[in-house]
């Protein structure tokens, strides 16, 4: 990575009324950025920002976050911590920010990109794109209730048209937003087609808070070609950073990672997700994570066919021991069959 860029991804940010210490940011990522999987980053360093799974706002407001499965935190993350909530109904949603902010979180972020059917179905998501008057009186109402910063992650919305996406951002600017999280796909696309990057660029042009761009940066490659060609503010990493939780503290710093971190790593998450969650859901999430692992080897798959017929923790031990004592073969890029 090239000196300059480095130099920016380890310079500190304003959002809103607080700082961050660095520019690469976790992306909020549904049954995988969750209390464990944010330990285990924690430990090794250098995420400027973490994020919550996306939480119902319907259900904030009852929460218990000892036994909630998504809105539960540690308290010493706290003052890096964002909560994503989704919802259809702005007052809803301004119930759910009131008690994120009284809990403390860092801030609260929109969610306006999530193209799931059944979140759609709801009028939630990236379907709010559809009715961008709502969406814009969400933050509004939002930004006026609460004085912590405020993020909007949005789509490009239905149509392949970058003027609607840059005409959203400036509304989102307009009602309150404090920061910009861009993927730049249209709404139906499920990573059938890589996202069009220089979208980010005209958003970034067109509004003054910052911009972080989001959407297939998998090497320190793609960040330095991300932040040079779309001038965004930050990058928001995603799956490469469910694969390597190192990966923030390793493009800041430019540190060398050896193969044992790829198998301790995978060790550490299941301990994790042994100690926040009971035994039956502990299991499921590993599953979900390890194909993210597995997607980083040349022949991950016969790993995760070995992972799928684990029943508990002992025998994860046993499949994840059993496939590093082979010398697996990182690939030059993670398999994206996989990584999805």
């Amino acid at each position: 990575m090239k000196k300059e860029t480095r130099q920016l991804i380890n310079t500190p940010l304003k959002i809103g009324n607080r700082v961050i210490d660095g520019r690469l940011i976790l992306a909020p990522m549904s049954g995988l950025t969750h209390v464990a999987y944010r330990e285990l980053l924690d430990s090794y360093g250098g995420c400027g920002l973490l994020f919550t799974e996306m939480c119902s706002a319907r259900s904030i407001p009852q929460e218990n976050r000892y036994f909630s499965p998504v809105f539960r935190w540690r308290d010493e993350e706290l003052s890096r911590l964002v909560c994503q909530i989704f919802g259809s109904d702005p007052e809803i949603m301004v119930a759910a920010a009131k008690r994120v902010e009284a809990e403390g979180f860092f801030g609260v972020d929109l969610n306006f990109g999530c193209s799931v059917a059944a979140i759609c179905k709801k009028k939630c998501g990236a379907a709010l794109l559809k009715t961008p008057e709502v969406a814009v009186k969400m933050v509004r109402d939002v930004r006026n209730a609460i004085s912590i910063p405020l993020t909007v992650k949005f789509r490009t919305g239905w149509e392949d048209r970058p003027d609607l996406a840059v005409e959203l951002a400036r509304r989102f600017e307009g009602a309150g937003s404090d920061a910009l999280i861009f993927h730049p796909r249209v709404a139906p696309d499920r990573r059938t087609r890589p996202p069009k990057w220089e979208y980010i660029r005209h958003v970034k042009q067109a509004v003054s808070i910052p911009v972080f761009g989001n959407g297939e940066v998998f090497t320190q490659d793609d960040c330095e070609k991300m932040i040079e060609t779309t001038e965004c503010d930050g990058v928001s990493l995603g799956r490469i950073a469910i694969a390597k939780p190192w990966v923030f503290s390793q493009w800041r710093n430019g540190s060398v990672v050896e193969m044992e971190t790829y198998k301790s790593n995978m060790k550490q998450m299941f301990f994790l997700l042994n100690k926040h969650y009971e035994p039956t859901p502990a299991i499921r999430k590993f599953k979900k994570m390890a194909v993210y692992n597995a997607a980083l080897f040349r022949f991950g798959h016969s790993f995760l066919k070995k992972m799928s017929r684990a029943d508990d923790f002992s025998e994860i031990e046993s499949a994840v021991d059993a496939f590093f004592d082979h010398s697996p073969e990182l690939a030059d890029r993670p398999n994206l069959n996989l990584f999805r």
